[in-house]
């Protein structure tokens, strides 16, 4: 029997931090954005997996890990800092509870917020025990989640189309990270930003994958669009296949008065008040706590989800809508779809209450007749599926890159890409090299690939913690440029090669080669 089918795929990426820099103050504040990553994204999607564990359904979404995320979570250093901010919080949440508590309103959000806090150090030690990373793979296996590649360090693709090895070498990275971490590869690609364009299809294909999601445009401006539209998978010309992906559209959701995570605590306290979640003399960073909700009316935790229970019967009903009309012009034996590629970290900022709505959607689309499946469970048959030329795109719908080369962030791709030429030469002049030279240039790769993750020049280009992405990536591309001066002269400070190996002590598995030439 034909079903109608809606794919979520939650793009969990997070850039690599490494905590504890005393030499750059900045660090303090993206460090706690990291943990806020943790406690509003990865925590609340492993309650989101145990609930479609519950209801042994056979219910799916996707998850995009990338080896930067494998590496935050596997961190000891970040694990051991994470706990101590945890602390810090609930003790700030102690203060503000008593701070508020001769406004009702204020009061019941406040307790709120303090009971999430203490909720998450419970569930990050006890009920996981440290290890997110575990309890990821073991939803996986457990049939609840099905896991996308993405590029090792979420690097933009079409910015280096013409670079076959740099292309080869972070999709070989990403395909690593997870093999070593989940036991298998992974079936489906997540292209970075989904930034598509001709060519990189065929590296996606040489390393294996079944399929890769390309935005929507890149279906509909196809030169010869496909017959089923966006609805079902297509091929490209080298059999790869591709699903259309879009975000939330408008016409299917509609959102209710969620909270204002812009009018944020931080900014509203003094520094002593701020006790001590923040220090004195450092760096305001986001408490992501609020009173108020987007309408400026006082925020009411029971209200937003409520709200956000009826905003996902809705969303539901009409995708179910869409499906039904899109079956009845495609056939009735069409087994049609809705791909949704959310970047679930945009969401989780600044939509609170995304994870309640997600919960929400699960139960309202068995009610509506929608089945909530992997992309994988979509591609049976797809052998006979119409082959297409796509269009060059990204995401969100209205996206081109545009916004990864901006006036703000352009002056970071040339250095980018000089970098590249010398490690693609530096391959070909030490091929078979041991010992020093071969922890160097193991070294020089991975400080490369830190650097090669877009996410850097978004935040460059958006202004959003410009100042610690500037300099992550200054450092990353100078230590790479130190690694090929020392290895031209021959000579190489071992104080400096050994701190920065121990700092940035990331994916131990990577060989420099993954950058040579193929044969």
């Amino acid at each position: 029997m034909a079903s109608k089918n809606l794919s979520i795929i939650l793009n969990l990426h997070c850039p690599y931090i490494k905590v504890g820099q005393n030499d750059f103050s900045a660090y303090e504040a993206e460090s706690a954005f990291a943990f806020h990553q943790i406690s509003r994204l990865l925590l609340p999607a492993l309650d989101f997996l145990s609930l479609l564990k519950e209801r042994k359904l056979g219910e799916k979404v996707g998850l995009v890990f990338s080896a930067s995320l494998c590496e935050l979570l596997l961190d000891a250093d970040i694990k051991k800092k994470y706990n101590k901010w945890l602390d810090n919080l609930i003790e700030l949440g102690k203060k503000e509870c008593v701070r508020v508590k001769k406004d009702s309103d204020a009061a019941k959000t406040a307790a709120a917020n303090f009971e999430a806090a203490e909720e998450c150090k419970r569930k990050y030690n006890e009920l996981w025990s440290q290890d997110l990373l575990a309890a990821f793979v073991s939803f996986a296996a457990s049939g609840q989640a099905e896991i996308l590649s993405t590029c090792g360090t979420y690097m933009f693709m079409p910015h280096y189309a013409d670079m076959t090895e740099v292309l080869n070498a972070q999709v070989e990275s990403g395909l690593m990270a997870i093999k070593q971490n989940f036991g298998r590869a992974s079936d489906g690609f997540f292209l970075p930003e989904m930034g598509y364009c001709p060519g990189v299809e065929s590296v996606i294909k040489s390393y294996g994958f079944s399929y890769a999601l390309l935005p929507s445009q890149s279906f509909l401006f196809s030169d010869v669009p496909p017959a089923n539209g966006v609805f079902m998978p297509a091929r490209c010309q080298n059999g790869l296949s591709i699903f259309a992906a879009g975000g939330l559209d408008p016409e299917l959701y509609s959102s209710g008065p969620y909270r204002d995570s812009s009018i944020d605590l931080a900014w509203e306290l003094s520094h002593k008040e701020l006790l001590p979640y923040i220090k004195e003399g450092h760096p305001r960073a986001r408490t992501f706590w609020s009173y108020k909700n987007l309408d400026g009316q006082p925020y009411s935790t029971a209200k937003a989800l409520q709200k956000a229970g009826l905003d996902a019967e809705d969303f539901a009903q009409k995708a179910f809508a869409r499906l039904q009309k899109a079956q009845i012009m495609l056939g009735d034996d069409a087994n049609v779809s809705l791909c949704l590629a959310l970047d679930a970290k945009t969401l989780a900022f600044s939509w609170p209450e995304f994870f309640d709505w997600l919960a929400a959607l699960v139960p309202a689309c068995q009610k509506a007749g929608v089945k909530l499946s992997a992309p994988n469970d979509l591609l049976e048959g797809n052998f006979n599926s119409q082959k297409i030329s796509p269009y060059p795109a990204a995401f969100p719908e209205v996206s081109y890159g545009e916004d990864l080369l901006s006036s703000r962030n352009s002056w970071m791709i040339r250095y980018l890409r000089k970098a590249n030429e010398r490690i693609v030469d530096l391959v070909s002049r030490f091929p078979g090299d041991g010992g020093l030279k071969t922890r160097l240039l193991n070294l020089g790769a991975r400080e490369l690939l830190l650097a090669q993750d877009c996410s850097l020049a978004k935040m460059v280009g958006e202004n959003d913690r410009s100042d610690y992405a500037a300099e992550f990536f200054k450092r990353g591309v100078v230590a790479f440029s130190n690694v090929f001066d020392a290895l031209g002269s021959n000579t190489v400070s071992t104080e400096w090669f050994c701190g920065l190996e121990k700092l940035h002590p990331v994916m131990p598995w990577l060989n420099y080669r993954i950058f040579a030439k193929k044969k």
